[in-house]
């Protein structure tokens, strides 16, 4: 079970940590950042330190916790083994996480391309959609090769290495995908459906490792995106993760690369791409 302590934040912020065990989402106060913690190293599990401070306890792989509502500043992160008895000895990091007022982020704990762990930093967007449009977002943060990206048997997109992501506003709606390896031609994956839905930030990660055989994807959901003054923007993030190694490794990488696939398609048909990493 997922733990919250306190961390020396204010009010808000320890509410907050609540939010980020997993009972309920961070109401963040105005000027607040928001940040959201993706566990992504298979067969890991692990406990996250928070300013030396224990915030999640036995956080397993393919969990995402938060939004956790904190204070501008720099945050000092530490992953540890399970129940270590403080965060002396991290597996990961300690590394330090800048956060600005009322941005939204994800701390990702993943392998590096050649296996090594290593924790990202990710900025959400958030800027709000016109009517009728989504936004994808796709992180490469797996123990894997690069990827060439295939739009109609060409390569759109070579080269898309760990941990680079893709983010597109697209139209509501479904679109077809598919992927080939670097240098190939040939998809390996695909063609599959995906679909944008509209005034959401649909952010996928695909984490794991390729040698394993233990791939699985990892979804975090923004919405509240919309544009019209019925909508409200608060930065806030639904969350959900799936968990699919071995068995449904295949069921993964099918799904990675129809979003991988999906973000060339619509880009070659003349839709806008956004850069969403500063």
């Amino acid at each position: 079970m997922h733990k919250s302590l306190k961390i020396g934040l204010t009010a808000g912020a320890l509410g907050a940590l609540v939010a980020l065990g997993g009972i309920a989402p961070a109401q963040a106060a105005e000027g607040d950042a928001q940040l959201s913690v993706f566990h992504g190293v298979p067969g890991l599990t692990v406990d996250v330190y928070v300013n030396d401070a224990l915030t999640l306890d036995n956080f397993a792989p393919g969990d995402l916790a938060g939004p956790l509502a904190l204070a501008p500043g720099t945050y000092t992160v530490a992953i540890t083994a399970a129940d270590a008895a403080d965060s002396s000895a991290p597996v990961i990091g300690p590394v330090d996480l800048p956060l600005e007022a009322g941005k939204n982020y994800t701390a990702v704990a993943h392998l590096k391309a050649d296996g090594t762990p290593t924790a990202t930093l990710f900025t959400n967007d958030i800027s709000q959609l016109a009517a009728g449009e989504g936004r994808l977002t796709v992180r490469h943060v797996a123990a894997a090769p690069a990827v060439d990206i295939l739009a109609n048997g060409a390569a759109a997109i070579t080269n898309l290495e760990n941990p680079a992501e893709s983010v597109l506003v697209l139209p509501a709606g479904t679109i077809s995908a598919a992927v080939a390896a670097t240098g190939t031609t040939d998809p390996v994956i695909g063609p599959a459906d995906v679909n944008v839905a509209e005034g959401t930030n649909t952010i996928v990660y695909a984490w794991g490792s390729l040698t394993d055989t233990n791939l699985a994807l990892g979804v975090q959901t923004i919405d509240g995106l919309h544009s019209n003054p019925d909508s409200i923007n608060a930065g806030g993030a639904g969350l959900a993760a799936t968990n699919a190694p071995s068995e449904t490794t295949g069921l993964w990488v099918g799904g990675f690369a129809a979003l991988l696939m999906g973000l060339v398609a619509a880009s070659v048909i003349g839709m806008r791409r956004v850069a969403a990493r500063r």
